[in-house]
């Protein structure tokens, strides 16, 4: 399966922006979000992907075509951890073929240093996601936060991502 991870470029920023409208569709049954008077929902830091420093916004192609997304940025609220997931969705029609793994794995490496990756509480299928993904990449190496992070109501996990000299203990690719 040719699977490509790129950074999205600012003539791509539209096509991000359709695939949170989808993202936050499915959470608005968790959130109780609702349409704007456009009849969106509408993510108001996506500009700033183009426009701040430490913003990462990744698209993930399977076979040229869109199968979903990861913004990575510096927001993170332990205090200590230097990386974070904004936000991440991979279209149901690409789930449990490993590719969500492939897409975090990717940009935990392109950013050394400890991160930061949390789930809203009802939320279960991506707790059950990050806790497996994460547990695997790290070797079990991962601070689990059940109950939340200080200012967070829900899940959370604090984990270093990895470097070169430990490329040996890398898990396998997915």
């Amino acid at each position: 399966m040719k699977v490509d991870i790129q950074l999205a470029q600012l003539d791509e920023k539209h096509l991000l922006r359709k695939m949170l409208e989808l993202c936050t569709y499915e959470f608005s049954e968790i959130q109780n979000f609702d349409l704007n008077e456009f009849g969106e929902f509408g993510y108001r830091y996506l500009d700033h992907y183009w426009t701040e420093p430490e913003r990462y916004p990744y698209i993930l192609r399977v076979k040229k075509k869109l199968a979903g997304f990861v913004l990575v940025n510096q927001a993170t609220i332990s205090g200590t951890s230097q990386n974070s997931i904004a936000e991440f969705f991979i279209l149901k029609r690409y789930r449990g073929k490993g590719l969500g793994k492939r897409l975090a794995y990717h940009v935990f490496d392109q950013f050394p240093g400890e991160w930061e990756v949390k789930t809203q509480k009802k939320n279960l299928t991506a707790t059950h996601f990050w806790r497996k993904a994460l547990y695997a990449y790290t070797l079990g190496r991962v601070k689990e936060h059940r109950d939340g992070l200080t200012g967070w109501d829900g899940p959370g996990w604090i984990f270093q991502s990895r470097t070169r000299e430990n490329e040996a203990t890398k898990p396998a690719s997915s």
